[in-house]
């Protein structure tokens, strides 16, 4: 018969065997791969400059767009339901901000641009949760409709940004060696982290979309959560729109549009659930500069765009597969 002693010394390892039990290895594979692929890349590019500063620091530029954009939609998703507007709405915010900007000056041109973006995410969720429409609907919907917009706003035309310090918060700039992109890209991570895990209300995305029925039951507002994340969504969206226009310094309808796989794929590899109820910022980060690195290391071997596409299909499908596993599962 064990002794009080032993057992006392037992119960810690039991402990510490379940934690390591409850542990989803399927959490972390958006980092192996991400170190794999990078590992790979550096030493088959080597001597074609993937590991120079200059080319990480593109892949960042390159990313940030897209890791803003993938925070807003791990919230989406984790209530369980869908953005398929962002690529519209960051074609639309960035012309908006430029001709604001070229009319009105700096600090309208910002608003017009988050503007669009909110209001699109306003409209999104008012569909959604008021007359009780998929989210899918509603926002392959809204990606028609903004898409149109933007394309009628400037007749097809390209609005150049001269305002340089917009040009240097949002995309060109610099703040010591740091590019201010890199900066964005932190804050957003960082801030989307801190509500989604350390805040009430990302516990109650978490709980709309792991079960809405009994979210409700407990006193949470679903509708009004469904309604926050689907704003929250096309603000970013709105945001990465500026970030876009700041980097290139114009704006043009066709910025974005080929967005939406790679958000989705960031999303979805880093580890959010498809079905709702689970996710990660951080990840979301891991997945958006996996993706990025991934597209700029297949440009530096000579692998067309279609390679490219190819690449990114076969990374989302098994990211879809994992989700899917895990959902069955559960």
């Amino acid at each position: 018969m064990a002794t009080q002693e032993q057992r006392a010394e037992a119960s810690p390892l039991r402990a510490a065997s379940a934690r390591l039990r409850a542990v989803d290895p399927r959490q972390y594979v958006v980092y192996v791969a991400f170190l794999l692929v990078f590992a790979f890349f550096a030493v088959k590019l080597h001597d074609d400059g993937f590991l120079s500063q200059q080319n990480l620091l593109n892949i960042v530029r390159q990313t940030t767009p897209i890791t803003v954009m993938a925070v807003g939609l791990v919230f989406v998703l984790s209530a369980g339901e869908i953005d398929l507007s962002l690529g519209s709405v960051v074609a639309l915010s960035s012309l908006c901000a430029s001709l604001a900007l070229r009319d009105h000056g700096l600090v309208l041109g910002i608003l017009a641009g988050l503007g669009v973006g909110i209001a699109v995410g306003l409209l999104n969720g008012l569909f959604t949760t008021l007359l009780r429409l998929p989210s899918f609907l509603v926002t392959l919907a809204t990606m028609g409709l903004v898409a149109g917009i933007a394309r009628w706003t400037t007749d097809l035309q390209s609005v150049a940004i001269e305002n340089q310090t917009f040009a240097n918060w949002f995309g060109s700039g610099d703040l010591g060696a740091v590019p201010s992109l890199a900066i964005w890209a932190v804050v957003a991570v960082a801030v989307g982290h801190f509500v989604y895990r350390h805040q009430r209300f990302g516990a109650h995305v978490l709980a709309t979309g792991d079960n809405a029925a009994a979210a409700r039951v407990t006193g949470i507002r679903t509708a009004r959560v469904k309604l926050a994340v689907l704003v929250i969504s096309g603000a970013m969206a709105g945001l990465a729109g500026l970030l876009y226009a700041g980097r290139i310094q114009s704006a043009t309808y066709t910025l974005g549009e080929n967005d939406l796989l790679t958000v989705i794929a960031a999303v979805v590899i880093g580890g959010t659930n498809l079905f709702g109820g689970s996710g990660s910022v951080v990840g979301a980060l891991a997945g958006s500069l996996l993706m990025g690195m991934l597209t700029n290391g297949l440009i530096l071997w000579g692998l067309s765009a279609s390679g490219q596409m190819i690449a990114q299909g076969i990374l989302l499908l098994v990211a879809i597969s994992l989700t899917l596993r895990q959902r069955k599962a559960g």
